[in-house]
């Protein structure tokens, strides 16, 4: 089995694959000051509670978006899995073609997403990612990443709302029923909410015209994407996984050859 990692600011998503099939999936929060052998023990425990040995484990793939906490997930893999994780880095292959100015700048995670919605779906194709940051990825009929866009996320719209402005009041981030809210809270959810969705549909149909490609498949993953997706009459697919799916290719890419 290979384990994936998909370090975020918010969440650390993980995962076990048979192949291409998802065994198991957790969900731990990202701690900047956990050390190694406390996330060592939680992977041991999550990986005991399903009745899994580590011996199981034969290679383990991770991305990350936060540099501080590598040395401590890389660490307790050595510790824990007697292992050295594969890393998503120059020299690595992808599959794809990255036409990114500067490609060590773009996220290990945005070239996971890449390589699933191409590998899986096809191109022309857009990933949107909807975590801490939201993250839109151009995939070309030919398997280039041509670039894309990046938001703030809806928690994070949401939470510099009310930081910064001192008389509205902490929400709850849902759907209200009418985008013409009749009290602060109802007014701030369709804001952000309905405001959120607008942009979406707007950036999607924008790359769509650049690309010149109105048939492209837009792919959304990430945990707020069903709040946007449910409106939103742009997004085709909805796979939580594409992230992890795209590590394990990656790894199938680079192991097995």
């Amino acid at each position: 089995m290979i384990l994936t990692l998909d370090v975020g600011n918010t969440n650390i998503k993980t995962a076990l694959f048979e192949g291409m099939e998802m065994r198991e999936y957790w969900r731990i929060s990202t701690n900047r000051s956990q050390s190694s052998d406390e996330l060592g023990i939680l992977m041991m425990n999550l990986l005991s509670y399903k009745g899994i040995s580590p011996d199981a484990i034969e290679g383990i793939m991770m991305s990350s978006v936060v540099p501080q906490i590598n040395f401590t997930v890389e660490h307790m893999c050595r510790n824990y899995f007697g292992m050295e994780p594969m890393k998503i880095e120059p020299g690595v292959k992808t599959g794809i073609n990255i036409k990114y100015e500067n490609p060590r700048e773009l996220g290990s995670d945005r070239i996971a997403n890449a390589v699933a919605a191409y590998e899986l779906y096809g191109g022309p194709c857009i990933t949107i990612d909807f975590g801490t940051a939201t993250s839109f990825g151009v995939i070309s009929e030919r398997g280039e990443f041509l670039g894309g866009a990046i938001a703030p996320g809806l928690k994070l719209a949401a939470e510099a709302l009310t930081e910064r402005a001192a008389k509205l009041p902490r929400f709850e981030l849902s759907k209200p029923d009418s985008v013409i809210g009749r009290n602060t809270v109802s007014n701030m959810q369709a804001g952000i909410v309905y405001g959120y969705i607008g942009q979406v549909n707007y950036l999607v149909s924008r790359m769509k015209k650049e690309l010149n490609a109105p048939e492209a498949k837009v792919i959304a993953t990430g945990g707020l994407s069903v709040l946007v997706a449910e409106e939103s009459n742009v997004i085709d697919i909805m796979d939580g996984l594409l992230t992890l799916k795209g590590l394990c290719l990656i790894y199938a890419k680079n192991a097995f050859h």
